[in-house]
């Protein structure tokens, strides 16, 4: 069955949003990318971090890998964040943009993901746990309201766009 004109638009934004974005995104200077990351991870984490409740991530790293984007990082905590290049981290996590966003959003669990194969988490299986559970424990209406807010348009979007993409999973 053919799916109507306006499924066929939203399939295709769906598709070709993050790869918009990949090229410009390429462009920009690993260092330039890893203290937006630095900074925006020290917003959204902030309350973790004074509750020492990223302790376990000392001495470890975590890659993270957004696929259509061509956005591979590795993070740790060692009382600031750190973001370099992957090189050999512990876990990593892969997935799409638009999967991840709606993880940050709190519109989608991570299990759910995993099991449906939209999100891999490969290596240390523990550390991969610790860090799930870390991201389910932030507090979205804890968020800076900039970053909440712009995460929440994003989400709303994405969820029309996949609902129009495919009506029969509504």
């Amino acid at each position: 069955m053919q799916k109507p004109l306006l499924g066929n638009v939203a399939s295709q934004l769906l598709e070709l949003g993050p790869k918009l974005v990949r090229r410009p995104l390429a462009l920009v200077p690993f260092r330039l990318k890893a203290d937006v990351l630095e900074r925006l991870l020290g917003l959204l984490l902030a309350q973790q971090a004074e509750d020492e409740e990223l302790d376990f991530l000392q001495d470890s790293w975590v890659a993270i890998h957004v696929e259509d984007m061509g956005l591979e990082f590795e993070v740790s905590f060692d009382g600031r964040w750190q973001v370099r290049q992957p090189t050999n981290a512990e876990v990593t996590f892969t997935g799409q943009s638009k999967e991840l966003l709606l993880i940050a959003a709190g519109k989608e669990d991570p299990d759910t993901l995993f099991f449906q194969r939209k999100l891999s988490i490969e290596g240390d299986t523990e550390l991969g746990l610790e860090i799930k559970n870390l991201l389910l424990s932030i507090e979205f209406d804890t968020m800076p309201s900039p970053i909440r807010h712009s995460i929440e348009k994003l989400a709303q979007l994405i969820q029309q766009l996949q609902l129009k993409a495919n009506p029969e999973t509504a």
